[in-house]
């Protein structure tokens, strides 16, 4: 606070008050299924605060309000932090969501609650964290559409192989490739069955039956979803993206634009070759496989059957001559993915021949 003076007019001049300048906070969450510990941290680093509290909101709101206006506060991406992020953001808080992989710390020789928590808010502080990228409600809810009919598809394969198993048990052929279709259903009603193995392949064709409809229910709910959406529609040109495959990519990638160039995203997806450097020695082997494995199984799915396509096709044969069928898949799914991108990005694929109708 300065003194005061009179200036050349006359007048008393007052000196100006400095608001001291807030100290930021952060605040590091080891959050659990039932318990959370939080650590507060200040600019240097020293301790201000810690507290181990059950997962109620209100304890954690009132938690929370100790580190003040707008503190930076970091979560791990773990089990259910959909409603802990949502809270922590209608509080306040400037939240950062922490990479499970890119924040290892699993070889120390003390690991416990408090010093996850406590790294989580040093990693933070000074600006080490890697961070997982905080999706908005809208995105989240269709992914969880997604994810369930993934999910619901996958137990009912596993129901199909189960009937498969119960007729090669009775020694009944199989002749059609589709043992749920018109003439495939016909065998099943007619199969010479022991008793014990009537009774489950009956009670495996009833659950089959629900899985359809819950399946056919999500189909017509995400096609809603989807109507307006260009990205959807622009990658469907592409060989082997239909409507399925296309809703896994626009709900798992969620904004395009987070990424600034398409490797990136193959990167993200796990696509892309294990980089070990150090000196004069560089290894690169197989695919990372981190990232998200629904968007990685999705474009190896769409490769599968047509190989992409006139556009992707000769990239996949070039590639599988000289290094086998399988790494000339990987390969093509990442050159998909990359087509992927600009079509989420610009809603059209330039590269594509007008005639290469969809899929």
């Amino acid at each position: 606070m300065g003194s005061a003076a009179w200036d050349a007019a006359g007048f008393l001049q007052l000196p100006v008050l400095r608001e001291a300048p807030v100290e930021r906070e952060y605040v590091g969450i080891d959050y659990h299924r039932r318990r959370s510990v939080l650590v507060r941290r200040d600019e240097a680093g020293a301790s201000l605060g810690m507290a181990r509290i059950v997962n109620d909101p209100l304890v954690l709101a009132a938690e929370l309000a100790k580190a003040g206006p707008e503190p930076d506060v970091v979560i791990e991406a773990t089990y259910g932090w959909y409603w802990v992020v949502d809270l922590l953001r209608e509080q306040g808080a400037n939240v950062h969501l922490a990479h499970p992989l890119g924040n290892n710390w699993g070889n120390r020789r003390v690991k416990n609650d408090l010093r996850d928590a406590e790294d989580l808010a040093d990693l933070l502080r000074l600006g080490r964290l890697a961070e997982a990228w905080i999706a908005p409600p809208e995105v989240r809810e269709l992914r969880e559409l997604v994810r369930y009919r993934h999910k619901l598809v996958a137990l009912r394969a596993g129901l199909k192989a189960q009937a498969h198993a119960v007729l090669a048990k009775e020694g009944v052929a199989v002749p059609m490739s589709d043992l749920f279709g018109v003439g495939g259903q016909r065998l099943l009603d007619q199969a010479p069955l022991a008793k014990a193995y009537e009774i489950r392949l009956e009670s495996l064709r009833d659950l089959i039956e629900v899985y359809d409809r819950e399946v056919a229910m999500l189909d017509s709910e995400l096609a809603g979803c989807f109507a307006d959406h260009v990205g959807y529609r622009a990658i469907q040109a592409l060989k082997g993206v239909g409507p399925v495959l296309a809703g896994v990519f626009v709900a798992e990638i969620g904004d395009v634009s987070r990424f600034s160039q398409p490797a990136k995203l193959c990167s993200w997806a796990g696509l892309t070759p294990r980089h070990r450097e150090s000196d004069t020695k560089v290894h690169r082997g197989p695919i990372t496989k981190q990232g998200s494995a629904l968007v990685r199984w999705a474009a190896v799915e769409a490769i599968s059957r047509f190989h992409g396509g006139a556009v992707i096709g000769e990239h996949y044969q070039r590639i599988a001559e000289r290094r086998g069928r399988n790494i000339g898949r990987v390969a093509a799914a990442r050159k998909l993915l990359t087509l992927v991108f600009y079509g989420l990005r610009d809603g059209e694929i330039r590269c594509l021949d007008r005639n290469d109708e969809i899929t």
